[in-house]
């Protein structure tokens, strides 16, 4: 995957890709099931990261439920 990304702080062209997941509500910390996935954008150079919301597919949810 190719983005057209430009750091806003140093104005780099390289930087990674990466995604995390966290819990969403009570019931979710409980079952320590991951409900939203974020995708991020760091810059390789300076680090500044910018954070996106991905989806996450019902399926995923359940892998997740059952991993744990």
């Amino acid at each position: 995957m190719h983005l057209n990304f430009t750091c806003p702080k140093c104005s780099s062209n390289q930087y990674e890709i990466d995604e995390f997941r966290a819990v969403g509500g009570i019931w979710t910390k409980f079952f320590n099931i991951q409900t939203k996935r974020f995708s991020t954008v760091s810059c390789a150079r300076c680090h500044y990261t910018e954070i996106y919301k991905a989806e996450q597919s019902a399926l995923s949810n359940i892998f997740d439920f059952f991993g744990n």
